[in-house]
Protein backbone atom coordinates (compact mmCIF):
# COMPACT_ATOMS: atom_id res chain seq x y z
CA UNK A 1 0.00 0.00 0.00
CA UNK A 2 2.87 2.36 0.85
CA UNK A 3 4.51 1.71 -2.53
CA UNK A 4 1.20 2.37 -4.26
CA UNK A 5 0.78 5.70 -2.44
CA UNK A 6 4.36 6.68 -3.24
CA UNK A 7 3.87 5.81 -6.89
CA UNK A 8 0.59 7.76 -7.02
CA UNK A 9 2.30 10.71 -5.42
CA UNK A 10 5.03 10.68 -8.05
CA UNK A 11 2.41 10.63 -10.82
CA UNK A 12 0.59 13.58 -9.29
CA UNK A 13 3.83 15.50 -8.85
CA UNK A 14 4.58 14.95 -12.52
CA UNK A 15 1.09 16.15 -13.50
CA UNK A 16 1.58 19.27 -11.36
CA UNK A 17 4.90 19.92 -13.10
CA UNK A 18 3.32 19.55 -16.53
CA UNK A 19 0.47 21.88 -15.50
CA UNK A 20 3.00 24.55 -14.54
CA UNK A 21 4.72 24.19 -17.92
CA UNK A 22 1.41 24.39 -19.77
CA UNK A 23 0.43 27.53 -17.86
CA UNK A 24 3.79 29.17 -18.54
CA UNK A 25 3.54 28.38 -22.26
CA UNK A 26 -0.04 29.71 -22.46
CA UNK A 27 1.11 32.94 -20.82
CA UNK A 28 4.01 33.14 -23.25
CA UNK A 29 1.62 32.65 -26.17
CA UNK A 30 -0.64 35.41 -24.84
CA UNK A 31 2.36 37.74 -24.61
CA UNK A 32 3.25 37.04 -28.24
CA UNK A 33 -0.38 37.70 -29.20
CA UNK A 34 0.01 41.11 -27.57
CA UNK A 35 3.15 41.59 -29.64
CA UNK A 36 1.11 40.97 -32.81
CA UNK A 37 -1.27 43.71 -31.67
CA UNK A 38 1.67 46.05 -31.01
CA UNK A 39 3.17 45.43 -34.47
CA UNK A 40 -0.17 46.00 -36.21
CA UNK A 41 -0.66 49.28 -34.38
CA UNK A 42 -2.87 50.80 -31.72
CA UNK A 43 -6.52 51.66 -32.02
CA UNK A 44 -7.55 48.46 -33.82
CA UNK A 45 -10.45 46.25 -32.72
CA UNK A 46 -10.56 42.46 -32.43
CA UNK A 47 -11.89 42.05 -35.96
CA UNK A 48 -8.71 43.67 -37.30
CA UNK A 49 -6.61 40.94 -35.67
CA UNK A 50 -8.88 37.98 -36.44
CA UNK A 51 -7.75 35.86 -39.38
CA UNK A 52 -9.88 32.74 -39.91
CA UNK A 53 -7.51 31.35 -42.55
CA UNK A 54 -4.59 31.53 -40.10
CA UNK A 55 -6.68 30.04 -37.30
CA UNK A 56 -7.82 27.15 -39.52
CA UNK A 57 -4.21 26.47 -40.53
CA UNK A 58 -3.09 26.37 -36.87
CA UNK A 59 -5.90 24.01 -35.88
CA UNK A 60 -5.21 21.67 -38.79
CA UNK A 61 -1.62 21.41 -37.56
CA UNK A 62 -3.04 20.53 -34.13
CA UNK A 63 -4.96 17.67 -35.72
CA UNK A 64 -1.93 16.51 -37.72
CA UNK A 65 0.22 16.41 -34.57
CA UNK A 66 -2.37 14.66 -32.44
CA UNK A 67 -1.67 11.01 -31.63
CA UNK A 68 -4.09 10.62 -28.71
CA UNK A 69 -5.28 9.74 -26.21
CA UNK A 70 -7.46 12.85 -26.60
CA UNK A 71 -9.59 12.91 -29.76
CA UNK A 72 -9.01 15.43 -32.55
CA UNK A 73 -12.26 17.14 -31.55
CA UNK A 74 -11.15 17.57 -27.94
CA UNK A 75 -7.69 18.77 -28.92
CA UNK A 76 -9.13 21.33 -31.37
CA UNK A 77 -11.55 22.54 -28.69
CA UNK A 78 -8.73 23.11 -26.19
CA UNK A 79 -6.58 25.04 -28.66
CA UNK A 80 -9.60 27.02 -29.87
CA UNK A 81 -10.18 28.27 -26.33
CA UNK A 82 -6.52 29.27 -25.94
CA UNK A 83 -6.63 31.17 -29.23
CA UNK A 84 -9.96 32.77 -28.30
CA UNK A 85 -8.63 34.02 -24.97
CA UNK A 86 -5.44 35.37 -26.54
CA UNK A 87 -7.42 37.26 -29.19
CA UNK A 88 -9.81 38.71 -26.62
CA UNK A 89 -7.11 40.35 -24.47
CA UNK A 90 -7.77 43.76 -25.99
CA UNK A 91 -11.34 43.55 -27.23
CA UNK A 92 -13.44 40.36 -27.67
CA UNK A 93 -15.14 39.61 -30.96
CA UNK A 94 -18.87 40.35 -30.97
CA UNK A 95 -20.80 37.50 -32.60
CA UNK A 96 -24.54 37.57 -33.26
CA UNK A 97 -26.66 34.41 -33.18
CA UNK A 98 -30.28 33.28 -33.07
CA UNK A 99 -31.22 33.57 -29.38
CA UNK A 100 -32.14 33.51 -26.64
CA UNK A 101 -29.29 32.04 -24.61
CA UNK A 102 -29.00 28.26 -24.92
CA UNK A 103 -29.70 27.70 -28.64
CA UNK A 104 -27.71 25.37 -30.85
CA UNK A 105 -26.63 28.52 -32.70
CA UNK A 106 -24.93 29.70 -29.51
CA UNK A 107 -23.20 26.31 -29.22
CA UNK A 108 -21.94 26.78 -32.79
CA UNK A 109 -20.60 30.23 -31.82
CA UNK A 110 -18.67 28.70 -28.92
CA UNK A 111 -17.35 25.85 -31.04
CA UNK A 112 -16.04 28.24 -33.71
CA UNK A 113 -15.01 31.33 -31.73
CA UNK A 114 -14.46 29.96 -28.21
CA UNK A 115 -15.94 31.23 -24.96
CA UNK A 116 -13.92 34.46 -24.90
CA UNK A 117 -16.00 35.87 -27.77
CA UNK A 118 -18.96 38.06 -26.77
CA UNK A 119 -22.20 36.45 -27.92
CA UNK A 120 -25.13 38.64 -29.01
CA UNK A 121 -28.44 36.72 -28.78
CA UNK A 122 -30.86 38.08 -31.40
CA UNK A 123 -34.50 37.52 -32.18
CA UNK A 124 -34.28 36.08 -35.70
CA UNK A 125 -31.92 34.96 -38.44
CA UNK A 126 -32.84 38.14 -40.34
CA UNK A 127 -31.71 40.22 -37.37
CA UNK A 128 -28.34 38.45 -37.31
CA UNK A 129 -27.74 39.55 -40.92
CA UNK A 130 -28.89 43.08 -40.11
CA UNK A 131 -26.62 43.48 -37.06
CA UNK A 132 -23.58 42.28 -39.00
CA UNK A 133 -24.38 44.64 -41.89
CA UNK A 134 -24.78 47.57 -39.47
CA UNK A 135 -21.44 46.81 -37.80
CA UNK A 136 -23.04 46.14 -34.40
CA UNK A 137 -21.71 42.57 -34.61
CA UNK A 138 -18.31 41.61 -36.03
CA UNK A 139 -19.66 38.27 -37.23
CA UNK A 140 -22.86 36.28 -37.14
CA UNK A 141 -23.56 32.55 -36.98
CA UNK A 142 -26.66 31.25 -38.78
CA UNK A 143 -27.94 27.70 -39.44
CA UNK A 144 -28.04 26.77 -43.12
CA UNK A 145 -28.50 23.01 -43.41
CA UNK A 146 -29.54 19.97 -41.40
CA UNK A 147 -28.43 16.46 -42.33
CA UNK A 148 -31.98 15.14 -42.13
CA UNK A 149 -34.22 18.11 -42.97
CA UNK A 150 -32.16 19.81 -45.67
CA UNK A 151 -31.57 23.51 -46.30
CA UNK A 152 -32.88 26.27 -44.04
CA UNK A 153 -34.60 28.49 -46.55
CA UNK A 154 -34.72 31.74 -44.57
CA UNK A 155 -30.91 31.78 -44.41
CA UNK A 156 -30.57 31.25 -48.15
CA UNK A 157 -33.17 33.92 -48.88
CA UNK A 158 -31.26 36.48 -46.81
CA UNK A 159 -28.29 36.20 -49.18
CA UNK A 160 -30.54 37.35 -52.04
CA UNK A 161 -30.76 40.82 -50.51
CA UNK A 162 -27.82 41.00 -48.10
CA UNK A 163 -24.20 41.90 -48.86
CA UNK A 164 -22.96 39.53 -46.13
CA UNK A 165 -19.90 37.42 -46.88
CA UNK A 166 -19.50 33.84 -45.68
CA UNK A 167 -16.32 33.65 -43.59
CA UNK A 168 -16.55 30.14 -42.16
CA UNK A 169 -18.67 27.08 -41.48
CA UNK A 170 -19.38 25.00 -38.38
CA UNK A 171 -20.77 21.47 -38.17
CA UNK A 172 -22.54 20.72 -34.89
CA UNK A 173 -23.76 17.30 -33.84
CA UNK A 174 -27.27 17.95 -32.53
CA UNK A 175 -28.76 15.92 -29.68
CA UNK A 176 -32.38 16.81 -28.92
CA UNK A 177 -33.83 16.41 -25.42
CA UNK A 178 -37.34 16.73 -24.00
CA UNK A 179 -37.40 19.19 -21.07
CA UNK A 180 -40.28 20.04 -18.77
CA UNK A 181 -41.34 21.00 -15.26
CA UNK A 182 -43.64 17.96 -15.38
CA UNK A 183 -42.63 14.74 -13.68
CA UNK A 184 -43.57 12.34 -16.45
CA UNK A 185 -44.66 12.17 -20.08
CA UNK A 186 -48.32 11.63 -19.20
CA UNK A 187 -48.58 15.13 -17.74
CA UNK A 188 -47.60 16.87 -21.00
CA UNK A 189 -50.29 18.50 -23.16
CA UNK A 190 -48.13 20.70 -25.42
CA UNK A 191 -44.63 20.52 -26.90
CA UNK A 192 -42.80 23.66 -28.02
CA UNK A 193 -39.81 23.65 -30.38
CA UNK A 194 -38.37 25.19 -33.52
CA UNK A 195 -40.13 23.79 -36.60
CA UNK A 196 -36.93 22.03 -37.72
CA UNK A 197 -36.59 20.29 -34.37
CA UNK A 198 -40.20 19.12 -34.44
CA UNK A 199 -39.44 17.52 -37.80
CA UNK A 200 -36.19 16.00 -36.52
CA UNK A 201 -38.09 14.31 -33.67
CA UNK A 202 -41.41 13.52 -35.37
CA UNK A 203 -41.11 9.73 -35.07
CA UNK A 204 -40.28 9.88 -31.37
CA UNK A 205 -43.16 12.29 -30.78
CA UNK A 206 -45.58 10.05 -32.69
CA UNK A 207 -44.59 7.00 -30.66
CA UNK A 208 -44.30 8.59 -27.22
CA UNK A 209 -46.58 11.66 -27.26
CA UNK A 210 -49.13 10.93 -30.00
CA UNK A 211 -51.89 13.19 -28.64
CA UNK A 212 -49.97 16.31 -27.64
CA UNK A 213 -50.15 19.62 -29.49
CA UNK A 214 -46.87 20.52 -31.21
CA UNK A 215 -46.24 24.27 -31.38
CA UNK A 216 -43.45 25.81 -33.48
CA UNK A 217 -41.57 28.79 -32.02
CA UNK A 218 -38.59 30.90 -33.11
CA UNK A 219 -35.92 28.73 -31.44
CA UNK A 220 -35.54 25.77 -29.10
CA UNK A 221 -34.16 28.01 -26.36
CA UNK A 222 -37.28 30.17 -26.69
CA UNK A 223 -39.30 26.97 -26.29
CA UNK A 224 -37.44 26.17 -23.06
CA UNK A 225 -37.97 29.75 -21.84
CA UNK A 226 -41.72 29.45 -22.41
CA UNK A 227 -41.99 26.03 -20.75
CA UNK A 228 -40.39 27.15 -17.48
CA UNK A 229 -43.74 28.76 -16.59
CA UNK A 230 -46.00 25.89 -17.74
CA UNK A 231 -46.28 22.66 -15.77
CA UNK A 232 -48.18 20.81 -18.50
CA UNK A 233 -45.84 21.69 -21.39
CA UNK A 234 -42.48 20.46 -22.65
CA UNK A 235 -39.73 21.81 -24.88
CA UNK A 236 -37.47 20.11 -27.36
CA UNK A 237 -34.03 21.65 -26.93
CA UNK A 238 -30.40 20.86 -26.24
CA UNK A 239 -29.08 19.84 -22.85
CA UNK A 240 -27.67 23.32 -22.22
CA UNK A 241 -31.03 25.05 -22.68
CA UNK A 242 -32.67 22.70 -20.18
CA UNK A 243 -30.07 23.60 -17.55
CA UNK A 244 -30.25 27.34 -18.23
CA UNK A 245 -34.02 27.46 -17.77
CA UNK A 246 -34.20 25.08 -14.80
CA UNK A 247 -36.10 22.25 -16.47
CA UNK A 248 -36.10 18.50 -15.89
CA UNK A 249 -34.91 16.31 -18.73
CA UNK A 250 -37.54 13.64 -19.38
CA UNK A 251 -35.85 12.06 -22.41
CA UNK A 252 -32.46 12.27 -24.11
CA UNK A 253 -31.43 11.83 -27.76
CA UNK A 254 -34.97 11.89 -29.13
CA UNK A 255 -33.85 12.87 -32.66
CA UNK A 256 -34.92 10.35 -35.30
CA UNK A 257 -31.50 10.18 -37.00
CA UNK A 258 -28.41 9.07 -35.09
CA UNK A 259 -26.23 11.32 -37.28
CA UNK A 260 -28.37 14.44 -36.79
CA UNK A 261 -26.00 17.32 -37.63
CA UNK A 262 -26.60 20.98 -38.41
CA UNK A 263 -24.25 23.06 -40.55
CA UNK A 264 -23.89 26.73 -39.66
CA UNK A 265 -22.38 29.59 -41.64
CA UNK A 266 -20.23 32.34 -40.17
CA UNK A 267 -21.15 35.62 -41.86
CA UNK A 268 -19.15 38.83 -41.89
CA UNK A 269 -18.30 41.78 -44.10
CA UNK A 270 -14.98 40.71 -45.67
CA UNK A 271 -13.45 38.07 -47.91
CA UNK A 272 -10.41 36.41 -46.33
CA UNK A 273 -7.32 34.82 -47.97
CA UNK A 274 -7.00 31.05 -48.62
CA UNK A 275 -6.33 28.66 -45.74
CA UNK A 276 -5.28 25.70 -47.89
CA UNK A 277 -8.52 23.70 -47.52
CA UNK A 278 -11.40 25.95 -48.50
CA UNK A 279 -14.91 26.05 -49.88
CA UNK A 280 -16.44 28.75 -52.07
CA UNK A 281 -20.15 29.60 -52.12
CA UNK A 282 -21.68 31.16 -55.24
CA UNK A 283 -25.04 32.80 -55.90
CA UNK A 284 -25.91 32.43 -59.59
CA UNK A 285 -28.96 33.71 -61.44
CA UNK A 286 -29.56 32.26 -64.90
CA UNK A 287 -31.04 33.57 -68.10
CA UNK A 288 -34.26 31.91 -69.25
CA UNK A 289 -32.95 29.83 -72.15
CA UNK A 290 -32.39 26.15 -73.02
CA UNK A 291 -29.30 24.71 -71.37
CA UNK A 292 -28.92 27.59 -68.90
CA UNK A 293 -28.03 25.35 -65.97
CA UNK A 294 -25.65 23.32 -68.14
CA UNK A 295 -23.84 26.56 -69.01
CA UNK A 296 -23.40 27.18 -65.29
CA UNK A 297 -22.15 23.72 -64.36
CA UNK A 298 -20.01 22.79 -67.35
CA UNK A 299 -17.17 25.28 -66.56
CA UNK A 300 -16.79 23.64 -63.16
CA UNK A 301 -16.29 20.21 -64.75
CA UNK A 302 -14.08 21.66 -67.47
CA UNK A 303 -11.63 23.13 -64.94
CA UNK A 304 -11.76 20.26 -62.45
CA UNK A 305 -13.66 22.12 -59.74
CA UNK A 306 -15.69 19.80 -57.52
CA UNK A 307 -19.26 20.90 -56.73
CA UNK A 308 -20.30 20.06 -53.16
CA UNK A 309 -23.97 21.06 -53.32
CA UNK A 310 -26.52 23.03 -55.32
CA UNK A 311 -29.83 24.49 -54.18
CA UNK A 312 -32.37 26.60 -56.08
CA UNK A 313 -34.56 29.37 -54.65
CA UNK A 314 -36.99 31.89 -56.19
CA UNK A 315 -34.81 34.85 -57.21
CA UNK A 316 -37.28 37.54 -56.03
CA UNK A 317 -36.62 39.39 -59.30
CA UNK A 318 -39.67 38.13 -61.16
CA UNK A 319 -42.18 35.30 -61.40
CA UNK A 320 -40.61 31.88 -62.13
CA UNK A 321 -37.09 33.24 -61.99
CA UNK A 322 -34.62 31.28 -59.88
CA UNK A 323 -31.24 31.69 -58.23
CA UNK A 324 -28.84 28.83 -57.59
CA UNK A 325 -26.70 28.51 -54.48
CA UNK A 326 -23.64 26.47 -55.40
CA UNK A 327 -20.82 25.32 -53.11
CA UNK A 328 -17.54 24.24 -54.71
CA UNK A 329 -14.21 23.02 -53.38
CA UNK A 330 -11.40 25.57 -53.35
CA UNK A 331 -10.91 29.29 -52.83
CA UNK A 332 -11.91 32.01 -55.29
CA UNK A 333 -8.21 32.97 -55.48
CA UNK A 334 -7.39 29.47 -56.79
CA UNK A 335 -6.77 29.69 -60.52
CA UNK A 336 -9.18 26.87 -61.45
CA UNK A 337 -12.05 28.27 -59.37
CA UNK A 338 -11.46 31.82 -60.57
CA UNK A 339 -11.38 30.79 -64.24
CA UNK A 340 -14.53 28.66 -63.90
CA UNK A 341 -16.42 31.51 -62.20
CA UNK A 342 -15.36 33.93 -64.92
CA UNK A 343 -16.73 31.59 -67.60
CA UNK A 344 -19.98 31.14 -65.68
CA UNK A 345 -20.33 34.91 -65.46
CA UNK A 346 -20.21 35.16 -69.26
CA UNK A 347 -23.30 32.98 -69.72
CA UNK A 348 -25.29 33.49 -66.50
CA UNK A 349 -27.51 36.40 -65.59
CA UNK A 350 -25.23 37.22 -62.65
CA UNK A 351 -22.66 35.59 -60.39
CA UNK A 352 -21.83 36.68 -56.85
CA UNK A 353 -19.16 35.13 -54.66
CA UNK A 354 -20.81 34.82 -51.27
CA UNK A 355 -17.55 33.78 -49.67
CA UNK A 356 -14.47 31.58 -49.67
CA UNK A 357 -13.77 30.08 -46.26
CA UNK A 358 -12.04 27.20 -44.42
CA UNK A 359 -13.80 23.83 -44.48
CA UNK A 360 -15.28 22.95 -41.08
CA UNK A 361 -12.93 21.32 -38.57
CA UNK A 362 -13.93 18.41 -36.28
Amino acid sequence: MTDTKASLGQVRDRIDSIDRQIQELISERANWAQEVARVKGEGLSAIDYYRPEREAHVLRMVVDRNHGPLSDTEMVRLFREIMSSCLAQEDPLKVGFLGPEGTFSEQAVRKHFGHAAYGLPLGSIEEVFQEVAAGHADFGVVPVENSGQGMIQVTLDMFLTSDARICGEVELRVHQCLHSLAGELGDIKRVYAHAQSLQQCKTWLRLNLPDVECIAVSSNAEAARLVRHAGDAAAIAGETAGKIYGLKTLANAIEDRADNTTRFLVIGRSLFPPSGNDRTSLLVTVNDKPGALYDVLSPLAKHGVSMNRIESRPAHTGKWQYAFFIDVSGHIHDEAVQTAVQEIDQSAGSVRVLGSYPVALP
